[in-house]
């Protein structure tokens, strides 16, 4: 099979070559194309994956096009991973909201805003390219605000499953903590892509034993320490948040802390400076540790996992963004969720879910709404589209920042937006 990866001179590339070489036997990959605009970057990234592949003896070809039709011509899946603006866009988004007294953070609040309209266009516009070269293939989108884009790409009707590294993540440090193996470990996962609660953790499959109390009682510090939420908080809920709920939970503290140091964006630009000079070494045939620091923890395996089941149909359960479909009965049957869902040849359909409490329901409903708007925004563009989808999101809310926020988003971003 041949799966093309868009943005495939991302520094994340190599995490995700690693996991098709370790993981062959679940996904058999006979041919590998790494496409991206950045021919300078293609080529050190292809060479060190081409190494990766020999290194552990994998027989697929790997090859590298800036021709986005080319690479995705004949492909049996598409997975796409890019960042409209790069690493210079994200450092905005994590500074501008911040002079509001707002989260800046690349995926939610007015920075998650401007990288949904920077990026749904160009990845409906690959979309459509992927249609009429590979009509059959499926789309796994990586690239955030996930959510939003995969409800992009199916509310046009394409064969496409979001992608999140957070449940399997979770699963594999329960795993550890529990010391068993991740295959052992099913979660109650539930809520919207950066937006979810762990329920239940099922040891032995979906209809095992909830040990969620368990780890709790005995690594409730080591959990909250991960979360960056006070263990108090996890006790009193029963559940554990993912780390992007601090944004919400915390919403002031974090603020504080954003304004004091820099931002994400810098650190990670750092951090990819130096992977490419890596990269360079002809010697170098494995991932280096430092992709470790870089973000994506356990990507490849999730990939993997999603991509193997769409083409081969096996129908396990895994997290996905899917359609709600009326699992989540207070939102719309177009709302993206995160639920863990039966995949197969015919797509990622969500299990049932119990319901959901007001407490997280209420969140939820939100931000579901906010992402409607946010899409009508990145599809239509309009000043006054943009002000609405601020103004109804949790983290923004107050009409002086609302108008604010637009206007600073507007002028950070007018090169990425042909409408403004």
């Amino acid at each position: 099979m041949k799966l093309a990866v868009v943005g495939g001179g991302s520094t994340y590339t190599p995490e995700l070559v690693d996991g098709f070489a370790r993981l062959r036997d679940i996904l058999p990959l006979a041919e590998l194309v790494l496409v991206d605009p950045a021919t300078d970057r293609l080529e050190l990234i292809g060479g060190l994956a081409r190494r990766i592949f020999a290194k552990q003896g994998h027989p697929g070809r790997i090859s590298w096009t800036a021709d986005l039709d080319a690479g995705v011509d004949g492909a049996d899946a598409v997975l796409l991973q890019l960042r409209v603006g790069g690493q210079a866009a994200r450092d905005q988004d994590e500074t501008w909201p911040l002079e509001c007294g707002c989260v800046g953070q690349e995926t939610t609040g007015a920075g998650g805003l401007a990288k949904a309209l920077r990026t749904v266009p160009v990845v409906l516009d690959i979309a459509e390219r992927v249609r009429r070269r590979s009509p059959d293939a499926w789309i796994v989108d990586f690239t955030n605000p996930v959510g939003i884009v995969t409800r992009a790409l199916l509310t046009a009707g394409h064969r496409a499953v979001g992608l999140c590294n957070v449940a399997i993540g979770f699963q594999r440090r329960f795993a550890a903590l529990l010391g068993t193996a991740p295959e052992e470990i099913a979660l109650d996962h539930v809520g919207l892509n950066h937006l979810t609660w762990e329920r239940g953790v099922r040891l032995g499959g979906p209809d095992g034993t909830d040990v969620l109390p368990k780890l709790l009682a005995e690594h409730g510090d080591a959990i909250a320490a991960q979360v960056r939420m006070p263990r108090a908080l996890l006790d009193r809920l029963g559940v554990v948040p993912s780390y992007y709920l601090r944004y919400y939970y915390h919403h002031d503290e974090v603020v504080r802390e954003l304004k004091a140091k820099p931002s994400r964006a810098a650190e990670v630009a750092a951090i990819e400076r130096r992977l490419m000079e890596l990269y360079a070494d002809p010697a170098l045939d494995r991932k280096p540790d430092l992709l470790g620091k870089r973000g994506g923890a356990f990507y490849s395996e999730a990939a993997v996992a999603l991509t193997s089941s769409l083409l081969t149909g096996t129908g396990d359960v895994q997290v996905a963004n899917v359609l709600n479909n009326g699992t989540l009965p207070f939102l719309p049957d177009d709302a993206v969720i995160e639920v863990p869902a039966a995949v197969d040849a015919r797509g990622a359909r969500p299990l049932p879910q119990a319901p959901l409490e007001p407490l997280y329901a209420g969140l939820v409903a939100g931000v579901t709404a906010y992402e409607h708007l946010a899409l009508e925004a990145a599809l239509k563009g309009g000043r006054e589209r943009v002000f609405r989808a601020l103004l109804s999101h949790p983290l923004v809310g107050q009409l002086e920042q609302a108008e604010t926020l637009t206007d600073a988003l507007l002028a950070h971003n007018r090169e990425h937006l042909a409408w403004a």
